[in-house]
């Protein structure tokens, strides 16, 4: 069978594809389909390594590099074909609109950095027995929320390449939304940090009660 760093190149391959038909076709209904399919094929591996990790009993640290670098790349990458595209054949008049994709790029990157910084963490800590706070929390509402912050819809909205302004207008929305996310995560973030840093300070007090 596939190996998990196998199934990530497999990934790789399909999102990169589709990456570069933004940047390099002329928008039309039948690329905004193209590219729909291949970015949601690549993320579907990219979902599946993980799984293939686990089945072979357990990833590599040098899994989960090559994993992280390749998502790092495809998230910048991706936003950076939509500027090409953009500026190759405007979708309007004003070069006001070129800023969106260059915001979205940099939110993207911040958020991805922060998430995987955030877990690495978290990690570090609770190998000392704490728990993390608000682990496992999650309501309907907040799902509802973050769906315009999921790479899988992201995907589909590509499909309304055909559609110059219909498509430009739906991802500087989603931009926004991904920003105001990103901005009130950072804050909650901090703070869980914070909490984190009072319990790790508790328990080293209590560490130095105990061999006083």
């Amino acid at each position: 069978g596939l190996t998990p760093n196998q199934v990530t190149a497999i990934s790789a391959a399909f999102t990169f594809t589709g990456i570069a038909l933004i940047a390099l076709v002329q928008p039309a209904v039948w690329l905004g389909i193209a590219v729909w399919l291949l970015l949601a094929v690549g993320y579907a591996f990219d979902s599946a390594d993980g799984q293939v990790a686990r089945l072979r009993g357990g990833g590599s640290l040098s899994g989960e590099w090559l994993d992280h670098v390749v998502d790092c790349i495809k998230i910048s990458s991706l936003h950076l074909a939509v500027l090409v595209s953009m500026f190759r054949w405007p979708a309007t008049d004003s070069d006001a609109w070129l800023l969106v994709p260059v915001v979205y790029a940099i939110v993207a990157a911040a958020s991805f950095f922060a998430m995987i910084l955030n877990d690495q963490l978290k990690r570090v800590h609770q190998v000392s027995g704490a728990t993390a706070p608000d682990a496992g929390r999650s309501t309907l509402l907040r799902s509802l929320l973050v769906i315009p912050t999921d790479y899988g819809f992201l995907c589909i909205v590509f499909a309304l390449l055909g559609a110059p302004v219909v498509f430009l207008a739906v991802y500087a929305l989603m931009m926004l939304a991904n920003a105001g996310h990103l901005a009130l995560a950072s804050v909650k973030w901090f703070r869980d940090m914070g909490a984190l840093d009072a319990r790790r300070a508790g328990a080293a007090a209590g560490s130095a009660r105990v061999t006083a």
